[in-house]
């Protein structure tokens, strides 16, 4: 069993094995792989990406990549494709061939395959002078020196060099689209990462119910209003006009400062001035607003009107914090 020092020298040896690995790929990016991205972006067809063992595996999270990214991708098995999943490929498709020794046998049946049908090939490979790479279109060097395997033998610094050679090209094509926060929205409208770019904050304040108090009103109808609404706060109008909050905090210091509290009216307690947010605003910025003002609710307005709340809780449960 090894120590503890040596399980972290080990460690430190595997990482460092593969940031240099990475780091070589910046050698490897040149004028080939420029016009690969540029094949891709004028292609009116879908990349079809694949490969064979852990290049497969590689294959496969390019594939999301590029999907989640604006470049419709679809990943085909190499050992599957001499078996009808050939199938996939249409006659403007390009097709990303990932491998480290671009010589296995699946490799070698593939790709006549593919250079018959017409379709665009592109290598990216760890072996320039191999069967793949001579076959090629576009070659995408992805050449390590070694392995971080103690052994040479594990793919782990190729696999992490697919991997990374992947996000560049995925990148580039990303930024020649000009895909922006509300294309990556459409592509993930679900979970904490799609709320954050298209969940409204008039989405939530719709869900909620909507405290309003008028500035005359007294500090019982203020205290029910803030009770039966659940919200910790109510809006105060002056002629539907908004001009003020009040918070339970405002109610709390409202009893430690007054002995006698049966004259007391909404105008006399409001905090002036409060932080108001559009219907239309993005929750996440609901959600910068009241981390910086520290508070915990915010009014949502609509044409100046008060539309309803927003609560910290909201943004909790829906996942945006």
């Amino acid at each position: 069993m090894k120590t503890t020092d040596q399980i972290k020298a080990i460690a430190y040896s595997a990482i460092k094995t593969e940031a240099q690995s990475i780091g070589t790929l910046l050698n490897y990016i040149d004028d080939n792989f420029s016009a690969a991205v540029q094949e891709i972006y004028q292609s009116k067809g879908r990349v079809i990406v694949t490969g064979v063992g852990k290049s497969a595996i590689i294959a496969q999270k390019i594939t999301a990549t590029f999907n989640s990214t604006g470049t419709p991708s679809v990943f085909m098995h190499a050992a599957d494709a001499v078996h009808g999943d050939l199938g996939i490929i249409q006659n403007p498709d390009i097709i990303i061939c990932v491998s480290k020794s671009g010589n296995t046998p699946e490799i070698k049946v593939l790709v006549p395959l593919l250079k018959n049908a017409g379709n665009k090939l592109i290598a990216l490979v760890g072996n320039v002078n191999s069967y793949l790479a001579q076959q090629a279109d576009y070659i995408i060097n992805c050449t390590v020196e070694k392995e971080a395997c103690p052994n040479n033998l594990a793919p782990t610094s190729s696999t992490t060099a697919q991997l990374v050679m992947g996000d560049a090209l995925a990148i580039c094509l990303l930024e020649c689209r000009d895909f922006n926060s509300s294309d990556f929205a459409r592509f993930h409208p679900g979970g904490a990462l799609g709320k954050k770019l298209y969940l409204k904050v008039g989405d939530l304040a719709a869900l909620n119910q909507n405290p309003k108090v008028n500035i005359h009103d007294s500090i019982k109808k203020v205290i029910v209003e803030i009770s039966s609404k659940r919200l910790g706060a109510t809006a105060v109008l002056d002629n539907e006009k908004l001009v003020g909050i009040i918070t339970d905090g405002d109610i709390r210091r409202m009893m430690e400062r007054y002995d006698n509290i049966k004259e007391i009216v909404a105008l006399d307690i409001m905090s002036n001035n409060p932080k108001t947010i559009d219907v239309d605003e993005l929750a996440i910025n609901a959600l910068s607003i009241m981390q910086k003002s520290n508070i915990s609710q915010i009014i949502v307005t609509k044409q100046g009107a008060v539309a309803g709340f927003v609560h910290l809780h909201d943004l909790l449960k829906e996942g945006i914090i």
